[in-house]
Formats: structure tokens, C-alpha cells, sequence
């Protein structure tokens, strides 16, 4: 991809998700996340309404009229994104592959954590540690994490979850806002996250197309595993062959959701034909 088409590309994406960010999910991002706390921040005269609890005495003493201490959120918090550039995020048989979705989805949230002067970082992964971009504030910093996302070019098509969120705990000591993006065609990862979740606030945001649900039948059809390269004949009229796919799509499928529940970190699912704004709002209102 050249420098025009890309800067192009990362306009269109830049207008687009934070058009969503700015009018719609700006405000749910901050009710659902919260500041670390509370922190002092001036004293005003006491008002009618005013809790007495943050009457600040000894100015109320100095004017003989009562003041109240004003406090506000402190804010300060980090956001990471964690996506899957593996090999079977090329993948997509309506509009749009699974990673165009990814990325789309990783840019409205880091315009959302823009918009309440979050910083993000970025973590790419496959079955390694593709490119970590530490966390940083900024509209610059924001337009850099597309620019990857849409360009970096995986060195593995294989995927591990597990050491993508051992990496991430590593590198981050504070508490994150984390989201892992992916179609979770894997497993291994459920102790790995139960920890990780135990520190920071992860939600996994699983990308996926409805061909990987189930196999239709079109009889003997030539296919490539897009992480291993192995190429098969597969004779899709078979019930047994269909049956024993959709069995495996599902096993991963309930996989992933018992592994984002049992350790208590949130999740979504969305199919790359599905409007991921509906499914993001509706996730954040059901979080806040």
C-alpha cells in the first residue's frame, strides 16, 4: 500500500469512527469507565442543595459563611488495544474481512478514549508479539495506532491469546482498560485471562462471519487453512463432515464465553455483516 492510499484509508477511518465516538459513544465510554477516584479541587460558597458533608470549616470559619470543597473525577486512565492480526483475520465473505471490522471497531474506541483524554496503547499480535505501541495521549498518537492496524504486516498467520495477554500484563504495571480484539478461533487462554482480568478491566470483542458458523453444502470444494496453509478437498455434502465443523466453530464459540465469564471480565460478539455500533452501545449501557 502506498503512502496516498494509506493516508486515504486512514482519513476515511478517522472520519468515520469518530463521527460514532464524538456523537455517540463518548458519553457512554465515560460513564462506563470511571476514574481512579475523587480529587480536591477548589471550595465555592455552600448552595442550597450541597451535601453539609464537604462543608470546608475552617473557610467557613475565616468568611463566617459557609464553603463547600468541590471535588472532580480523577480521570488519568489507559486504554489498551489488543488485536489479532493473525492469519484468519483475512477472512470475510460480505462487504468487509473480519481485520477491516477490527480495525474500524479499535478506532472508535481510542477516538472515545480520546475524547476524555485517555491514553491508548496498542499491542498486535499473532502467535508473537507483533508491535507494541506504548500508551500515549493525542490525536497524532490515535492516527500512528490506525496507520499500524491498517498497514503492519503479520510475521506469523498463527494465533496465541495466551502470550498476547501475558505480554500485555507485563508491560502494563497500572490497572488498563483492555480490549482484545479477535474471532477467538482458538483456546488455551482461559487461566491466562482469569489473572489478567484480575487486574485490569478486560473485555474480549470476538469479530467473526456467519461461513464460520457452519459449512453449506457445495460438494467436494478445495480449501486452505489460512494460519497453517494446509490445503484439503472437503466434501461439503457430507452431513458428517458439516456436522463435526459446527461442532468445532462451537466448541470455540462457548469456549470463549465461559473463559470471559468464569473470570469475570466482559465480552461481545459481532458478525462482520452486524452493525458494531449497536452492539458496543449496547454493551456500554449494559455496563454502566
Amino acid at each position: 500500500m502506498d503512502t496516498k492510499e494509506l493516508l486515504k484509508k486512514v482519513r476515511k477511518i478517522e472520519i468515520k469512527t469518530r463521527r460514532l465516538s464524538d456523537h455517540v459513544f463518548g458519553g457512554e465510554y465515560h460513564s462506563t469507565f470511571k476514574g481512579r477516584g475523587m480529587t480536591f479541587s477548589e471550595v465555592r460558597q455552600y448552595q442550597f442543595g450541597d451535601d453539609v458533608r464537604n462543608i470546608d470549616w475552617n473557610v467557613t470559619a475565616r468568611y463566617n459563611e459557609p464553603f463547600v470543597k468541590v471535588f472532580e473525577e480523577e480521570r488519568e486512565l489507559t486504554m489498551m488495544l489488543v488485536a489479532d492480526i493473525s492469519g484468519s483475520e483475512l477472512f470475510g465473505t460480505r462487504n468487509q474481512f473480519k481485520n477491516e471490522i477490527i480495525t474500524e471497531v479499535a478506532a472508535t474506541l481510542a477516538f472515545s478514549a480520546l475524547q476524555n483524554n485517555d491514553k491508548i496503547g496498542l499491542i498486535l499480535f499473532s502467535d508473537q508479539i507483533e508491535l507494541f505501541i506504548p500508551p500515549k495521549k493525542g490525536k497524532s498518537h490515535v492516527l500512528l495506532i490506525i496507520r499500524e492496524l491498517l498497514e503492519f504486516e503479520s510475521g506469523s498467520k498463527k494465533t496465541d491469546i495466551a502470550q498476547a495477554l501475558k505480554y500485555m500484563t507485563n508491560v502494563m504495571k497500572k490497572k488498563a482498560i483492555v480490549f482484545v480484539l479477535s474471532d477467538f478461533i482458538a483456546d488455551g487462554y482461559a487461566d491466562t485471562l482469569k489473572i489478567v482480568a484480575g487486574k485490569h478491566d478486560v473485555t474480549g470483542i470476538r469479530i467473526y462471519d456467519h461461513r464460520e458458523e457452519e459449512i453449506p453444502n457445495l460438494g467436494m470444494v478445495q480449501m486452505e487453512d489460512e494460519e497453517t496453509g494446509e490445503q484439503m478437498l472437503v466434501n461439503t455434502a457430507s452431513s458428517k463432515v458439516r456436522n463435526a465443523y459446527y461442532a468445532f466453530n462451537r466448541e470455540r464459540v462457548d469456549y470463549f464465553r465461559d473463559a470471559f465469564r468464569k473470570s469475570g471480565a466482559g465480552s461481545l460478539s459481532c458478525r462482520v455483516d452486524e452493525s458494531y455500533v449497536k452492539k458496543l452501545l449496547g454493551y456500554f449501557k449494559n455496563r454502566a
